[in-house]
């Protein structure tokens, strides 16, 4: 068993008593977390309302280990961003309150953590879900045992704390048990962590709901919107989702709309009214359409008159209902498309952050020997150089205006930076505090503009890759692109905030290679570039060093 050596804490969002009640006892069942972790609990109820744990008995395996936060009924994203913000361990796995984990799943889990190497930020775990055997599924059934292929689901999913923190959590934005866990696996892949398979199961029984819960499910329609802005039409290929009905529910709608439009006084009643067969061609289509669908729900099921019922009246009104809530979706994420729309320009040059993004962070470092290159800095940039894109340092230097550094001394460093590096075409940095009221010191825009200016692109071409989020505000305010590597002292606020967020310097090159239309694959990682001796030319204009031959 490896459950000694495992550092993990377990997270069950919930909103109910009874489902809850056997979650605790199957996590009991297994000992619970592994490592001696704790089970929060993230109480998303609205409201002034009972302690969650009044009626629901802690079993005795769990004792002094069950904590509960409240997340104010802002949906499981926010539960769970609850929860995970209120652990401490090295992992935290997601439990659903209506799974019920195998009396082995601790031990397992452990294994799968401790087998993950370091570039893992994820592991999910097994589904089943347990169906009837003397008959075909429901419609209901079907629905759940879907879970089975999930890629990435959060009903037992682990990520590394760290990952987590890197990009911020689950997006809130997503207000319901749908699509929230494909987008944080996708933000987790796209910051340069790997997400595995892991060994362990739980049983996720199917439970009862109401008859029209098929029509409630159409409201995840609207989340596809958000999913398509933030990372593109083929999102689903990316997240392993497969296709929907989307454009057979939107023909069968108008196709009823014009149908009913034909029949409804009015100027579309005139025209559509003076082509032949507009409304029996229109009202065949959609009789059609939803005669498929409903075939399509009924076919694979248990086709008792009960079950026939059901999916005859709620086939009827669910293309509309779907396209409905994928319409008002499409509004709401409209400022995401734009955004993306702005991140789509070819990528003309790369600015970077010195300090802490480049090179190990030294407070108010005048010493070129203490210059210390972050691990793969080097390789990572002469890929960039290597596909054509100029390179520039943005860095704050407030020591200079502290009295802790001199011009020269700052100077003699960046001189150092670019000897270690490679060569850069513009070095800049502000020799300004944070009171001066200046217009260079990050965050605001003047360095990322006038570094722009230098390397002969517009800022809204540009990258701005540093590791606080002063450098990211500073990208937005000069209208360019903002990647965040986080860093120990990075607050989690700041990468909240942040639009892109990637592990590593590597991983942000990745981003700006594929932003570019180029496989990261596919560009070397060296290249021959002059060494840069310790020159420094200085531009009195703008604090400005340039290293030249």
């Amino acid at each position: 068993m490896s459950q000694a050596t495992a550092s993990v804490d377990v997270v069950v969002p919930t909103v109910r008593g009874a489902a809850l009640a056997r979650c605790l006892e199957a996590l009991a069942r297994a000992a619970g977390p592994p490592g001696g972790g704790d089970v929060v609990l993230a109480d998303d109820r609205r409201g002034e309302v009972a302690p969650l744990l009044d009626g629901t008995p802690v079993p005795a395996a769990l004792a002094g280990r069950v904590r509960v936060v409240r997340s104010g009924g802002r949906g499981p994203a926010a539960a769970r961003n609850a929860g995970w913000r209120a652990c401490s361990r090295a992992w935290v796995a997601f439990v659903d309150d209506d799974v019920e984990v195998d009396v082995d799943w601790a031990d397992r889990l452990a294994d799968d953590l401790v087998g993950a190497g370091p570039q893992v930020g994820g592991v999910q775990g097994a589904i089943s879900v347990p169906l009837a055997l003397a008959r075909r599924p429901t419609d209901r059934e079907r629905h759940v045992e879907g879970l089975e292929t999930a890629a990435w689901a959060t009903a037992d999913m682990a990520y590394r704390r760290l990952a987590l923190e890197a990009v911020g959590g689950f997006d809130e934005g997503f207000p319901r048990a749908y699509r929230e866990d494909a987008d944080l696996a996708l933000r987790v892949r796209q910051a340069g962590w790997e997400l595995v398979r892991g060994t362990r199961r739980v049983r996720h029984p199917v439970g009862s709901a109401p008859w029209t819960s098929s029509l409630t499910l159409q409201r995840g329609n609207a989340d596809d919107p958000r999913m398509a802005a933030k990372h593109g039409p083929s999102w689903r290929t990316l997240a392993d989702v497969p296709p929907g009905r989307r454009r057979r529910h939107a023909l069968v709608t108008a196709a009823g709309a014009v149908a009913v439009a034909c029949k409804v006084p009015g100027t579309l009643h005139a025209r559509a009214c003076k082509v032949p067969g507009t409304f029996h061609g229109a009202a065949a289509v959609w009789a059609l359409g939803t005669a498929e669908l409903c075939w399509a729900r009924i076919a694979p099921g248990p086709r008792t008159p009960r079950e026939v019922a059901r999916m005859v009246a709620t086939s009827v009104p669910m293309p509309p209902v779907a396209v409905a809530h994928f319409a008002i979706g499409s509004v709401k994420a409209l400022p995401l498309r734009r955004a993306r729309r702005r991140a789509t320009r070819p990528v003309k040059a790369v600015l970077l952050d010195r300090d802490g993004t480049l090179v190990h962070d030294v407070p108010y470092n005048g010493d070129p020997d203490a210059v210390a290159p972050i691990a793969g800095a080097r390789e990572a940039l002469d890929r960039l150089r290597v596909a054509g894109l100029p390179l520039g340092v943005v860095s704050n230097q407030s020591g200079i205006a502290r009295g802790l550094l001199t011009t020269d001394e700052v100077d003699g460093v960046q001189a150092r930076v670019a000897a270690e590096l490679g060569p850069f075409g513009v070095l800049l940095h502000c020799p300004h505090g944070p009171g001066d009221g200046c217009a260079c010191r990050k965050p605001a825009p003047g360095m990322v503009v006038q570094a722009a200016r230098e390397l002969g692109v517009r800022p809204e071409d540009c990258v701005v890759v540093g590791d606080i989020g002063a450098d990211v505000e500073a990208a937005r305010a000069a209208g360019a692109r903002g990647i965040l590597v986080p860093t120990p002292v990075t607050r989690l606020e700041e990468v909240r905030d942040a639009d892109t967020v990637c592990r590593t310097l590597g991983a942000a090159v990745d981003r700006i290679l594929s932003w570019n239309g180029e496989d990261p694959r596919t560009v070397p990682s060296t290249v021959r570039a002059r060494t840069v001796p310790g020159t420094v030319r200085r531009d009195e204009r703008f604090t400005r060093a340039e290293v030249v031959a």
